[in-house]
């Protein structure tokens, strides 16, 4: 990138922890658990941009609650770039933050913002379509998204309409796709999930976003002024603690995608070159777990008899055995064990509300 565009990063590290409970907590959210490795997901966000930006240039945004277990992990980063919330005020806040943040620093830098709690395992892919995205959004002055190709016509997600290909000097044959978006959809019922699903072209929405700090700004100014007066403050040097204290809780509480994305006249996407997996729930982490013949899931070890479909995940050195049950969820803890249908695990934020504070 040339000099004057450097390329900053802001990762989004919040959420509730809920889903993942008992190995998830308020204090422990999925991004920051190891549930593939010993590596978390947070830490796997970070290397993933190791040789694309510098850490000096990385901002990670999470909350008060997991603060501490953010800079335990990202100790490579400098202390003021781990900025906690004080307040949940959604996507758009979040980002008018590092909006802000970078543009004091650097206000003709090219700006990627990530979730922090993705599964990618191609980083040579995952770069090469950053690069392409931030070429795009340095050549055409829009904003840009990240596609992904659907493998199943998901009514948990929201979608992006491919429209026609844009045509970028210096494109390189290879490179990922850059195409126009035609409309952005929420998220569908099933069955219109699976027709876009069949037309072919649409994308998942990711919520991974590639812009220049002048193009955001102007978006903001268009559609958000609220957004942008907080920016604007921030980018003339206000203290960002004072700004954070009183400001940011009196926020619109609103995502991105209402906010400015659904609402500009035009915006870019490119193909995602690489795997994805939001892994959202247990049954999503289980396809990366160990199988049985049975289709018994498990990352420990188990004895098993007259048992199959179950999911099985301990962060203790204990043996679990399963003696006639089927298509169960079993996580166990050092202070807690989840036994559940796996045909019920969207309701285990349910259970999670009803526990002593102390174990949420």
């Amino acid at each position: 990138m040339e000099s004057s565009r450097p390329l900053y990063v802001l990762i989004l590290a919040g959420g509730s922890g809920e889903r993942f409970w008992p190995l998830s907590r308020k204090a422990r959210p999925k991004q920051l658990l190891a549930l593939f490795s010993k590596e978390s997901l947070l830490e796997a966000t970070v290397r993933r941009l190791d040789g694309l930006v510098p850490p000096e240039q990385i901002l990670i945004l999470t909350n008060t609650d997991q603060e501490a277990g953010v800079r335990a992990l990202c100790p490579q980063l400098p202390r003021e770039n781990i900025v906690a919330e004080p307040a949940k005020r959604d996507t758009a806040a979040a980002i008018a933050l590092g909006v802000g943040w970078i543009a004091r620093r650097a206000p003709q830098a090219t700006m990627i913002v990530l979730p922090a709690d993705h599964l990618i395992r191609d980083t040579a892919a995952f770069q090469r379509t950053l690069r392409t995205a931030a070429a795009a959004a340095q050549t055409t002055g829009e904003l840009v998204t990240i596609g992904i190709q659907p493998t199943w016509g998901c009514p948990g997600f929201g979608y992006i309409e491919q429209g026609p290909a844009c045509a970028l000097a210096g494109g390189e044959p290879g490179e990922p796709g850059v195409f126009e978006v035609t409309r952005f959809r929420e998220k569908p019922n099933a069955e219109l999930a699976e027709q876009f699903f069949q037309q072919g072209n649409f994308r998942w929405n990711a919520g991974m976003f590639i812009w220049s700090i002048p193009a955001i700004l102007a978006a903001f100014n268009r559609h958000a002024p609220l957004l942008s007066e907080f920016v604007g403050r921030l980018h003339a040097g206000e203290d960002l603690a004072k700004l954070l204290a009183t400001a940011f809780p009196a926020l619109p509480k609103i995502s991105i995608d209402y906010a400015v994305m659904e609402k500009t006249k035009r915006v870019l996407v490119v193909e995602a070159a690489f795997d994805w997996d939001d892994v959202g729930s247990w049954t999503a982490v289980a396809k990366y777990l160990t199988a049985d013949e049975a289709g018994n899931q498990t990352n420990c070890p188990v004895q098993v008899l007259e048992a199959g479909n179950n999911i099985v995940f301990s962060d203790q050195p204990r043996t679990i055995a399963l003696l006639g049950v089927s298509d169960l969820i079993v996580v166990q803890t050092a202070d807690a064990l989840l036994v559940c249908s796996r045909h019920e695990a969207e309701k285990i934020k349910q259970i999670v509300a009803r526990l002593p504070a102390e174990l949420q």
